[in-house]
């Protein structure tokens, strides 16, 4: 009996998790939008195809992606990044940046 309530709680646990998670790229999602990302990135057939995104999360840490969006312009010397106009430092509260990490991560190859 113990090892059924043992694993109903640990199911329950997984599942809240991944709700949070699911919630979090939610969120990523609607600032990329609300951020006008699109301007100069893409994803799939929307935005600026000069900047796509396609499976970002497959060929950058989250840590990787997190520089970009804070200090996009140590990031662009620091990879030799050549497009331009250069991708401008975004100041905005972790949280937000954290949900953009999350969306980012999630757009992964199929």
């Amino acid at each position: 009996m113990r090892a059924i309530v043992m694993t109903v709680t640990f199911c329950l646990g997984v599942a809240a998790v991944a709700a949070a998670q699911d919630a979090k790229i939610a969120k990523g999602e609607k600032l990329y939008a609300e951020q006008k990302c699109g301007l100069c990135h893409s994803i799939g057939e929307k935005g600026n195809k000069k900047g796509p995104l396609d499976a970002v999360g497959s060929k950058l840490s989250a840590d990787e992606l997190r520089q970009w969006i804070v200090d996009a312009k140590g990031m662009t010397a620091k990879t030799g990044a050549l497009r331009k106009p250069e991708m401008k430092a975004y100041a905005l509260p972790k949280d937000d940046v954290d949900a953009l990490v999350a969306y980012m991560q999630s757009l992964k190859k199929k």
